[in-house]
């Protein structure tokens, strides 16, 4: 039996520039999920992950402005509604992609928490920027009344909340996912889980207790796969390939990079921490954690990628 994690990049959600309706988001996922299909035709089983950037941002713009009326819920709690939401929508737009691959598979969504560290000093230093912008006025208000940090984003000439972005350490749910995805030749489900990166929690003399922080979702996708054994991952995004001098005449796609190629190249400040960077992070820790082998392609090269023949493919 074959099997995978995969990673679905925001871009197979929502498009730079896009509203982020309802039909948008579905007509994107409907796409990437047709190469999913194919994929699962082909004798893959998979566990799906995926971004939430958006959607939380937009549960956070609704909280604030039903402030007054509606008490408002902590990030932990819209990053799990998002998580619902989403996992909804990847539903939906899978069961139309292998029904008309004429599989009988059923797209089961597990609500998802990874395990965060106290001690981490992301707590310490917060750097991940989610929700509306407020003016100066508004963001000492929220400064005083929620404790909130908020820093100046220059280019938009408004104040934005950043939250710590702890590393996960485990998914609380490990287990059931492995039961799922490794349930035999025959399984049906298809698995849907820690989306957004997880819901995020502490443990606390032996109970789980939501904390506000956001977690990276391809370092997520990462202990996801370590946690449930997988040797299969895939992080798809909006490039074929891994770039050096990405966005340069210059640039240079990377075919069959060794994990010392890549750390070299991060050293050398190839891989932005904001758009390569977690992807090339993630694939080095899930190789040296068990892993066999990480592809990072565009859902188009998907089926390619899969025999060699596309992608950026590094191998333990």
């Amino acid at each position: 039996m074959k099997t995978a994690v995969v990673a679905i990049g925001g871009n197979a959600i929502l498009m730079a520039g896009e509203e982020a309706t309802l039909e948008n988001q579905m007509a994107n996922l409907r796409r990437t999920c047709a190469y999913l299909a194919r994929m699962i035709k082909n004798g893959y089983d998979m566990v799906l992950t995926h971004g939430n950037g958006p959607q939380v941002g937009n549960v956070l713009l609704q909280n604030e402005l039903c402030r007054y009326d509606v008490p408002a819920m902590p990030l932990e709690v819209c990053v799990a509604e998002s998580q619902g939401q989403m996992g909804y929508m990847i539903q939906q737009a899978m069961t139309e992609a292998v029904r008309s691959e004429g599989l009988a598979k059923v797209v089961t969504c597990v609500l998802t928490r990874v395990i965060v560290d106290s001690n981490d000093p992301a707590f310490d230093c917060p750097t991940k920027p989610i929700g509306p912008y407020y003016s100066e006025e508004e963001a000492i208000e929220l400064r005083e009344t929620k404790g909130w940090t908020l820093v100046e984003d220059l280019r938009r000439g408004g104040y934005r909340r950043v939250v710590p972005s702890p590393e996960p350490v485990a998914i609380v749910e490990k287990s059931a996912i492995r039961r799922l995805v490794f349930g035999g030749e025959f399984q049906p489900e298809i698995v849907i889980a820690a989306g957004g990166g997880g819901i995020p929690v502490l443990v606390e003399n032996g109970v789980y207790k939501g904390v506000e922080a956001v977690v990276d979702k391809d370092l997520a996708a990462c202990v996801l796969a370590c946690d449930i054994q997988e040797k299969l991952l895939i992080l798809l995004t909006d490039v074929d390939y891994v770039y050096l001098n990405y966005g340069t005449e210059n640039a240079i796609p990377l075919h069959n990079p060794t994990t010392e190629d890549l750390e070299r190249f991060e050293s050398e400040g190839h891989f932005p921490p904001g758009t390569m960077g977690p992807k090339i992070k993630a694939a080095v820790r899930f190789l040296r954690h068990g892993g066999e082998r990480v592809i990072i392609t565009s859902p188009g090269l998907l089926e390619n990628a899969l025999d060699g023949r596309a992608g950026t493919q590094i191998i333990r």
